[in-house]
């Protein structure tokens, strides 16, 4: 005798003593960074090094106090890089645990979904077609349940998986398995369900696995982009190559000129820490990090970070309907068989034809639905008085067949009471229905008729069928496919699924930024032609599957030039929709949920899964995935990610213009015969405000007032463009140039060392800060710039100015850093020549880009 019991999962108390037990259920991961292998590659850095070394030639000198500053400083700068990576890191850390398989389980009696990660042991799962196992499980029941095992086996066929007596039974008729029994059926983590599904107990989890145990990993999120890596390298690189012959060339000329090697290899480690941009990599690490973060927080998770850059370069989005444009809120508006027809605004009672389709419609659906259109066939049948529930209980399901990708319906086998007979209900696309029923033409031309006058309205069609199955539950050659019974037509199921506010509004910001929006849908084309209409669309003209599966490639990539609604689509559709974009020039970002889904999302330069919705092999083929599958939020993703690339712009061009003076002065009184103005000390503390300004403040900044009325920027351009590398350069010379004045002037008026270096130093501190200024906007004037909010600015200005102060007159500052008096004309000299840099870099900013045009130039995809 088999023990039976109800289905049970575990408690939430008895999930969370169990998790603290033992410990999440994943894999340890080689990639993950913690803090002291942080600390290790910052010690690394060659920034620290020339810091250290300066420190030890001060000793060397008999400067211990200037030595033990700069030692302070290293640790600050070591501190501060910590701090941001060790932030990014968490940012990370919780977007990889968003992006880890999902499982829904049972807790409390009720189904919850959780990161795959949270299952514990003697769980519940519930899993279905498109899902990746989770943890290791024993089969409780199923329902033509295939699993493919190739990531353990290496077998690419998949395995079929039954219950432990093999046959398919209900949740409430399945006999509990026996543990320690020898024939249970097993699934394992890591493994694709391919079709079908079905429930099991979970019986090991993270490294107890036997995903574990071989020591697989599943793969994680990207933490940067490859080709901006390259880029930034290159910058790197660059500059370190210079300043290091810069700076082997200064040691040997002070050397030899003025005889004081000690003093020449200050001079060169003040040149090389000048000349170093060992800002990029931190800009980088920062910027991915919070970038993707920022992305989250509007619902959507940035599963590779390659997507950030790509996302401003899109120029056709591909986006399905149901759930993305509507609000996969669905509910059953109207019933039609031949002769009569019942919709949603009448009060009466069903007549006995649409209760019949009503009830057809409710036994092809699942027991527990979670299908939208499942949902709603269950609430109209108990709005009519019915109870889904009490229906299902006196009827044993025999059979289901799922969905498949020749045959867009599913049916059931049930049978009721003692009756041996069974009957199989299906619900599909009318054409599935139609070829199940074996139609004649002239029948289902009127049906036709019945479902255009319904899709003009917007309403989705479904066909319903039945047929009856002698001795159901005694055969064991049921067919493979619902065609092998003779089905009778029983009538249309209608649904509404209204379309999402903020719809109309997103397709008409899409359209300003040159991106244009494809609906790509299974439903009727007079269906998708009226949501098309509603939603905005370009066009409203309808290519429809059949008629995509009878052109070449170049038909179809002349045809899709000026199509925005492809309806009655196939997976294997989607894919050639996507390469027919892609062959036309198009940056393509395409949404998808399910298994078939897998390969078109893959194909496109950015897949965007859906979350709520989506099965975990869409979710692992996308870049990017809707936690609540809004469309308003792919038109949002795509306006942070151009902020995004805009603002690392913006730091990049900032880095390259503060280097510039820093350097110059580091070398210009080497050149002019004048003592030393930056020591390695007083650039130590310049990059106390270079470090924050170009991660911190420039990621915060606002985007462009225009992010959305430029075109799509060209992929292959590179990071910086030719004319903004000259502006960045150009803007460092303004301020060298003025800050030559200042110290030339000065020194030929004798002022003493010590004062021309508070000076100097105060005024490029001063001009510094216009730099920050003025690289905050492509275009904004200084006026507005002043105006856009950034917290993180008016705090790091705020201690910058607070710092420069105590530095300059708080005597015991003044003596660590060299520096003497400085009276109040002296200042005043340093403000003039702060605020002169920053009005002439406005002037010619104006200039400079009102004869170029917009920046951010692209050509528009040529629309026929």
């Amino acid at each position: 005798m088999k023990e039976h019991a109800p289905i049970t999962g575990l408690s939430s108390a008895a999930a969370a003593k169990r998790l603290k037990l033992d410990g999440y259920n994943e894999l340890p991961r080689s990639d993950k960074r913690g803090f002291w292998r942080i600390l290790f590659e910052v010690l690394r850095q060659p920034m620290f090094a020339l810091l250290i070394g300066g420190g030890i030639v001060y000793f060397l000198m008999g400067d211990r106090i200037e030595a033990i500053l700069l030692l302070i400083f290293a640790s600050l700068s070591v501190m501060i890089t910590l701090v941001q990576e060790t932030r990014s890191e968490k940012v990370l850390e919780a977007l990889r645990n968003l992006a880890s398989p999902r499982a829904l389980v049972i807790r409390d009696g009720k189904r919850i979904l959780i990161a795959g990660r949270e299952v514990v042991r003697d769980d519940l799962i519930v899993i279905s077609e498109g899902d990746r196992i989770a943890a290791d499980s024993t089969l409780v029941w199923s329902q033509d349940l295939l699993l493919d095992e190739s990531l353990l086996t290496g077998e690419s066929m998949p395995v079929r998986k039954l219950a432990q007596d093999g046959s398919a039974k209900t949740p409430d008729q399945r006999a509990v398995p026996k543990p320690g029994g020898e024939d249970l059926p097993y699934i394992f983590a890591g493994t694709l369900v391919v079709r079908g599904t079905g429930q099991a107990r979970v019986h090991a989890t993270g490294m107890r696995s036997e995903m574990g145990k071989i020591g697989r990993a599943l793969g994680a999120i990207e933490t940067e982009q490859p080709r901006l890596q390259r880029q930034i390298h290159s910058f790197v690189r660059t500059f370190a190559l210079i300043g290091a012959l810069v700076g082997s060339l200064t040691v040997l000329l002070f050397g030899l000129l003025r005889g004081s090697w000690l003093e020449a290899i200050l001079g060169g480690i003040a040149i090389g820490m000048s000349m170093l941009p060992e800002e990029f990599p931190l800009v980088m690490t920062v910027f991915m990090a919070m970038g993707a973060w920022r992305i989250s927080q509007v619902r959507v998770l940035t599963r590779r970070a390659s997507a950030i850059e790509t996302l401003g370069a899109t120029t056709v989005l591909c986006t399905d309907k149901t759930g993305t444009l509507t609000e996969n809120r669905m509910t059953v508006v109207s019933l039609c068989s031949e002769g009569t027809r019942w919709d949603q605004d009448e009060k009466n009672k069903l007549s006995d034809k649409p209760r019949e389709i009503l009830e057809a419609a409710l036994f092809a659906c699942p027991r527990e639905p979670t299908d939208p259109m499942d949902m709603a066939v269950h609430a109209l049948w108990e709005a009519q008085g019915g109870a889904s529930k009490a229906s299902f209980a006196d009827r044993t399901l025999i059979r289901a067949y799922g969905l498949r990708p020749d045959l867009f319906a599913v049916a059931n086998i049930l049978s009721s009471g003692g009756d041996a007979n069974g009957t199989v209900y299906a619900k599909g696309a009318l054409e599935a229905i139609a070829e199940l029923c074996q139609l004649p033409p002239e029948r289902l031309v009127k049906i036709r008729a019945q479902v255009d006058a319904l899709a003009h309205d917007g309403v989705r069609v479904l066909g319903v069928a039945k047929a009856t199955v002698v001795n159901a539950a005694q055969r064991h050659d049921l067919p493979e496919t619902p065609r092998g019974f003779e089905f009778e037509y029983v009538g249309l199921i209608g649904f509404a699924d209204p379309i999402r506010a903020n719809v109309p509004v997103a397709v008409a910001e899409c359209r300003s930024a040159g991106i244009r929006v494809v609906m790509i849908t299974g439903d009727y084309p007079a269906t998708a032609r009226a949501i098309g209409l509603k939603a905005g669309l370009d066009s409203t003209e309808v290519l429809a599957g059949e008629e995509i599966d009878a052109m070449s490639e170049d038909s179809l990539a002349l045809r899709i030039k000026s199509t925005s609604i492809f309806a009655r689509i196939q997976p294997n559709q989607k894919l050639r929709i996507v390469q027919s974009l892609k062959a036309n020039g198009e940056i393509v970002a395409m949404t998808g949920d399910g298994v078939n889904d897998a390969p078109a999302i893959k194909a496109a330069h950015i897949g965007i899964a859906m979350g709520g919705r989506g099965t975990d092999v869409a979710r692992e083929a996308s870049a990017i995935v809707l936690l609540d599958d809004d469309f308003g939020s792919i038109v949002t993703t795509i306006r942070l990610g151009r902020r995004i690339y805009d603002n690392l712009r913006k730091a990049i061009e900032y880095i390259i213009a503060v280097h510039i003076p820093i350097a110059g002065l580091a070398l210009l009184p080497l050149l002019l015969g004048l003592p030393l103005m930056l020591t390695p000390i007083h650039i130590a503390f310049l990059e106390m405000v270079i470090d924050p300004a170009c991660s911190v403040v420039f990621e915060a900044e606002k985007e462009e007032d225009d992010v959305m009325q430029r075109p799509p920027r060209d992929p292959a351009s590179p990071l910086l463009l030719p004319k903004r590398i000259l502006w960045a350069i150009l803007q460092g010379l303004i301020v060298l140039a003025i800050l030559a004045g200042v110290l030339i002037s000065a020194s030929r008026m004798g002022m003493p060392e010590a004062d021309l270096r508070a000076l100097v130093f105060t005024s490029l501190v001063l001009m510094n800060i216009g730099l920050i200024l003025i690289n905050r906007s492509f275009k904004a004037s200084l006026f507005r710039a002043f105006l856009r909010p950034n917290r993180s600015l008016w705090i790091l200005l705020g201690s910058v100015i607070v710092l420069l102060a105590t530095a300059v007159f708080w005597r015991p500052a003044q003596l660590l850093f060299h520096f003497g008096r400085l009276h109040w004309d002296d200042l005043a000299v340093s403000a003039v020549a702060g605020f002169l840099s920053l009005l002439l870099l406005v002037a010619i900013k104006s200039l400079w880009f009102r004869v170029g045009g917009r920046d951010n130039k692209a050509k528009l995809p040529r629309r026929t």
